[in-house]
């Protein structure tokens, strides 16, 4: 019987030959992600169940960097409990500040996704290792204890949906903005538990960093994984990176799926998702005169360095509204290093904006950059929720990082040809 890619990723790893839409499996994880939020609650439970070591020291990541470097003695006594964690149990892949960087931009970075895995995390965008042809979802703190404690998991296997993308992106136009697209049109519950499978020759010249962004949100459209069929651009990534060996499936031409949605990519704007869902997207041509106090370009959806590239193009030369406050968050220490290298970061602090170590930081509401009643921000972040950021009353606009740069250099939202 055929099978979709994430079908036979979840047969593998269960022991069977197939599995079906809708069916209960027991399945062993490739890894196991915590951060700074989320593991402190699985560490009370898998002490609460009495486990005594983990399943496989080098199997489990934990990664503080939502309220890190710590903004208080909350967050502190968080990060400890972490820190003593991986210390009691000598786990290998622990990241502290100065090593750390966002845990989805780490990961693929340090070769521990990889093609073909099965990854949970007690982080919902834990579904960004779709982009390398892996399984992998977001999961509750509980759940995340026991499989630190037996190195497996339950799952129900999803239904799958499937989106082709054919024709040339236009300029400034990349991975958020399909995805961005994508949601507006299928709403924040179109994908609801099932797996959304990116495809076509759109995604087949689409380079890592825009395929990250893509299964990043897929979560946004309430989706159990989003996944993308590895493939050579995919094989030189992990090779020489990927520190286990790599499974490359891909569906099968008759495997069935709920729908298949088809785009003309060539007719894809830049999308800016209006407060307080992303769904509520639009092209930036039509987003009409929208003021700005605050522009935040990184996290783990447009933290890797072709963001940070696309943002220092923008603001090459150029200055940042006297009226706005642009912070710039490198996803990892090695993207900040790279972006160094490259002149980016004294184009980034040239132009009037504020770089700060690798941090979740204000996505998520945590710090560096929560914003007041009233105020509005333009985020190359993946939710623009009321009180996201801080403030209920505060406004959150998602795009693109030229977008985004472009519209801290106008103090309104803005195209990037705006300011060419």
């Amino acid at each position: 019987m055929p099978m979709t890619i994430t079908e036979k990723i979840l047969a593998a790893h269960a022991g069977r030959d197939r599995v079906v839409p809708g069916e209960l499996i027991n399945a062993r994880v490739d890894l196991v992600l915590g951060n700074d939020i989320t593991a402190p609650v699985a560490i009370k439970e898998f002490n609460k169940i009495g486990a005594t070591d983990v399943f496989d020291r080098q199997r489990i990541a934990l990664v503080p960097d939502h309220f890190t470097p710590n903004k208080d003695i909350k967050s502190a006594e968080q990060s400890k409990i972490v820190r003593d964690f991986a210390g009691k149990h000598q786990i290998v892949n622990y990241f502290d500040v100065g090593r750390m960087g966002i845990e989805h931009c780490l990961l693929p970075e340090q070769g521990l996704v990889g093609p073909g895995d099965l990854v949970i995390g007690a982080d919902s965008h834990t579904c960004t290792y779709g982009a390398l042809g892996a399984f992998s979802t977001g999961m509750g703190s509980t759940d995340i204890a026991a499989a630190m404690a037996l190195g497996e998991t339950w799952l129900k296997v999803p239904e799958s949906l499937k989106f082709v993308f054919a024709g040339e992106l236009k300029p400034w136009v990349g991975g958020k903005d399909l995805i961005l697209r994508v949601i507006g049109d299928i709403g924040v519950d179109g994908a609801l538990y099932r797996a959304m499978e990116f495809t076509g020759p759109t995604i087949e010249n689409l380079s890592m960093d825009g395929r990250f962004t893509m299964c990043n949100m897929a979560v946004e459209a309430g989706a159990k994984n989003g996944i993308i069929p590895p493939d050579e651009i995919t094989r030189a990534y992990v090779e020489g990176r990927c520190r286990r060996p790599c499974e490359f499936y891909r569906s099968d031409p008759d495997a069935e799926y709920v729908k298949v949605f088809k785009y003309d990519a060539s007719k894809i704007e830049p999308q800016v998702a209006f407060p307080h869902l992303p769904e509520n997207s639009r092209a930036v041509s039509e987003a009409g005169h929208v003021e700005i106090d605050q522009s935040v370009i990184g996290s783990c959806t447009n933290g890797r360095i072709e963001d940070l590239r696309d943002a220092a193009k923008v603001l090459q030369g150029k200055k940042v509204h006297k009226n706005v406050r642009l912070i710039i968050l490198p996803g990892t220490q090695d993207i900040y290093l790279q972006a160094l290298g490259e002149g980016l970061i004294e184009t980034f602090v040239r132009a009037g904006a504020a770089v700060s170590t690798p941090t979740c930081g204000p996505c998520l509401g945590g710090h560096m950059g929560i914003l007041a009643g009233g105020e509005r921000c333009i985020a190359t972040t993946n939710r623009n929720f009321a009180g996201r950021m801080g403030h209920t009353e505060s406004e959150i606009y998602l795009s693109n990082p030229a977008v985004a740069a472009a519209s801290a250099i106008l103090g309104r939202i803005a195209g990037p040809w705006e300011v060419e």
